[in-house]
């Protein structure tokens, strides 16, 4: 059983007053169309509000396939769980039939890379609030390079197609970190221009270019090559900073994104 880590400090512990934020910050209207998306993991105080935006979108899936970056450094590369995940609200079930259709050339079964990991732990309380009845993949990439992404995208759409699963892929990422509010907002625009554009080589140009600090560059990447396999588009729901809740001088962008068929 993978317990909660950040229960506490980056969400309540209590189940009922975590409810009542998803309350505040999420309200159902699924739209079908959605196949992948990208969801901010900073404390709700500051990330709630675009992350409800997005997850309230999402749509009702068998399997989610939640990605997000390492910011631990412990583990595999790109470390894939089995253990079921316990919240406040519950425990969720990982799909293991879909993680064993998984060919697992750059993937592998690895639970320490999760152990501490906030980014994704963050994101289920919202797909309990939202949605019954579904199981997880959860993917921890300590690896983001444009091949790393492409490679699993590809395993989860071996497995998706192994398998015949409604799966959505959530890729965990928040945007520029520490920057001047105006300034975290206008590199910020350019990175989701790029998100927008679905051209992976330009995105991962203009990370690359301009060093830009945005956490989950892989697991966004990783979703738009999903996105891709479905001809998909993107399309900006919500974008913040914790400018908005906190001092402009050192902030963190926010972006909810929807790729959709």
């Amino acid at each position: 059983m993978r317990r909660p880590a950040v229960a506490g400090s980056f969400y309540p512990s209590n189940p009922e007053s975590l409810l009542a934020m998803l309350k505040e910050y999420a309200e159902r209207n699924p739209d079908s169309s959605i196949v992948s998306a990208v969801s901010p993991h900073a404390g709700y105080m500051y990330s709630g509000r675009t992350a409800g935006r997005i997850h309230s979108l999402i749509p009702d899936a068998e399997t989610y396939i939640i990605v997000c970056p390492n910011h631990t450094g412990i583990g595999s590369s790109v470390a894939v769980s089995v253990d079921d995940w316990l919240t406040p609200l519950g425990v969720i079930e990982v799909d293991k039939e879909f993680v064993d259709a998984m060919p697992m050339r750059v993937a592998s079964i690895d639970e320490t890379a999760h152990t501490y990991e906030h980014s994704l732990e963050v994101q289920l309380p919202f797909l309990q609030y939202l949605h019954k009845d579904f199981k997880i993949v959860p993917i921890c990439l300590g690896l983001q390079d444009k091949e790393t992404a492409k490679e699993l995208a590809e395993e989860i759409i071996i497995a998706e197609n192994n398998v015949g699963r409604d799966v959505v892929v959530i890729a965990s990422s928040d945007m520029h970190h520490y920057l001047p509010d105006d300034e975290c907002r206008r590199r910020d625009e350019k990175i989701i221009e790029a998100i927008i554009s679905m051209d992976i080589d330009r995105f991962y140009d203009t990370i690359y270019k301009m060093q830009a600090s945005v956490c989950g560059y892989g697991p966004i990447a990783v979703a738009m090559h999903y996105a891709k396999n479905h001809d998909g588009i993107a399309e900006l729901v919500h974008y913040s900073t914790s400018g908005d809740v906190a001092e402009k001088s050192s902030v963190v962008g926010y972006a909810g994104i929807a790729f959709r068929v």
